[in-house]
């Protein structure tokens, strides 16, 4: 598994990731999928704010040389909130391939943004995770991530209302 910074190349595996969570899960808090335009102005706006975008994928397909058609996760981070008072907090994402989870592959995405967070000069770290996936929040405390807040039907999805755990990390 080789992790590396994405680039405009990788928007259509990036893509299609991410519209499959979007389509089977409440990892996010969204109706709609996401089109590649759209995809490519979030890739673009990261960019100029010297945000990573990193992926995974197996060696072979890294290489410049050949297609990034095996991506199998994706992470970034980006502001917390608007406002000065904000810029040392980002919120963070990774999302792994339905097929390649639980193989270690959120964990390598997620501590490869550290680097990037504090050499930007981040202070914390947040994650948004829904409330029933308690694989997540284990994912994050195992990384140092503490929970901070339960926030109570502020998503609906799926003809029902979900509940948001925050977790955050200090770097």
């Amino acid at each position: 598994m080789l992790i590396r910074s994405a680039d405009e190349s990788d928007l259509p595996e990036i893509l299609a990731i991410y519209n499959d969570i979007v389509a089977n899960s409440t990892a996010v808090y969204r109706d709609q999928p996401v089109t590649l335009e759209e995809r490519l102005a979030w890739f673009r706006s990261r960019t100029e704010s010297s945000y990573p975008i990193l992926v995974a994928c197996a060696e072979l397909a890294c290489e410049e040389s050949l297609s990034p058609t095996h991506i199998v996760g994706f992470s970034t981070f980006g502001d917390f909130r608007s406002g000065s008072g904000y810029r040392f907090t980002a919120e963070h994402t990774v999302h792994v391939h339905a097929a390649q989870r639980g193989r270690g592959i959120g964990t390598k995405l997620l501590l490869a943004l550290l680097p990037h967070a504090q050499r930007l000069g981040k202070h914390t770290l947040i994650g948004g995770v829904d409330a029933e996936n308690t694989a997540s929040v284990r994912f994050h405390e195992r990384l140092g991530f503490e929970r901070v807040g339960h926030l109570r039907q502020v998503g609906f999805k799926f003809d029902r209302w979900l509940d948001l755990i925050l977790l955050q990390r200090h770097l």
